[in-house]
């Protein structure tokens, strides 16, 4: 039998993480992880100036934000130089308490996105986790970070990184280039919008005079002073309300960013996301590597490698995933 101070340890951490909860997060349990290790600068970063790093947080997709966040931290030459910006719009005391027990020593900050702001904009796509509000938050990285943060490298939370961020935050963007991202240029690009779209002049020439290719929105190299120069969160926000007056795409947060930037970004090396691990949009097969170099693994697509491997019915690529999870299982009387 466990000593009791033990059981109301876990009984108050209990209640206070039920307290913690509101809105959609009602829904999913709450999860507690394993304090990570700390990592330490060289003295070679003295000269390295500050990489931002922007995420979503949410409960549902806690457990792969911390994997993340862990990946890039690992690898890192200089991880006390990494600044975090978390944008959550519920649960967040819960959130801010978890990364700062789980990384004592992170430097971050997490900002309130108000989901009234675009939960009117959002149609429905081919899959429900793909009309979360929280998905169309990194359209508003612009608006919701400080005006001293010029540039930053954002990551969607299923993925984890076996490389230096520096090398993908030192991206260069040329003149009038706001956005950097691995290119897809043998995808189907017709395939992203519906034959309302191409059908319509006045619509399928936005795309004229662009060699627009296929990008995948969940790693991304962004200057943000060009984006709010330049009004980028607007132009998005009107293709999303057209899209409410005619279907004009189904896959949600992606289309849009499509329109406004496809062909005007500048390239990333596609080791930088070996993207589509999580399968497609509708049964989350396994799938294998894409040939060449891997600085990044993303399991974009219905699959998840946590879900897969509580499940029991893990992918073989699961388990690249699998050492960087910081997850603590529930308390068992029979492991005291």
């Amino acid at each position: 039998m466990p000593p009791l101070h033990l059981l109301l340890l876990f009984l108050s951490t209990s209640a206070l993480s039920c307290a913690a909860r509101t809105g959609d997060d009602r829904h999913h349990p709450l999860p507690q992880f394993r304090e990570a290790p700390q990592f330490y600068n060289s003295i070679s970063c003295l000269s390295i100036p500050t990489i931002h790093v922007a995420m979503t947080l949410d409960v549902a997709y806690l457990r792969g934000s911390v994997a993340a966040i862990f990946s890039v931290l690992q690898h890192s030459s200089c991880p006390e130089s990494i600044q975090f910006h978390f944008i959550a719009s519920s649960s967040i005391s819960f959130l801010n308490s978890t990364i700062r027990s789980t990384f004592p020593s992170l430097s971050f900050q997490i900002y309130p996105f108000d989901e009234s702001r675009v939960s009117g904009l959002i149609s429905t796509s081919i899959r429900k986790a793909l009309d979360r509000p929280l998905n169309y938050a990194r359209s508003y990285l612009p608006l919701l970070l400080p005006d001293s943060v010029h540039k930053v490298v954002y990551l969607d939370s299923d993925l984890v990184l076996v490389d230096d961020i520096a090398r993908l935050a030192s991206t260069p963007l040329p003149d009038k280039v706001a956005l950097a991202a691995p290119e897809y240029c043998n995808a189907n690009f017709t395939s992203y919008f519906t034959p309302t779209f191409w059908s319509n002049p006045a619509l399928s020439m936005a795309f004229e005079g662009r060699k627009a290719c296929y990008f995948n929105t969940g790693v991304m190299v962004m200057d943000l002073d060009k984006w709010r120069v330049s009004g980028f969160t607007a132009q998005i926000e009107e293709w999303m309300e057209l899209q409410k007056r005619m279907r004009i795409y189904e896959l949600g947060s992606l289309p849009p960013f499509l329109l406004v930037f496809a062909g005007r970004i500048a390239a990333v090396d596609h080791r930088w996301n070996q993207h589509g691990l999580g399968g497609d949009n509708y049964r989350g097969l396994c799938r294998n590597l894409h040939p060449g170099p891997v600085s990044l693994l993303h399991w974009s697509g219905k699959g998840k490698p946590w879900v897969r491997i509580d499940a029991k019915r893990p992918c073989p690529l699961d388990a690249l995933w699998q050492p960087y999870d910081l997850i603590r299982r529930p308390f068992s009387l029979e492991d005291a």
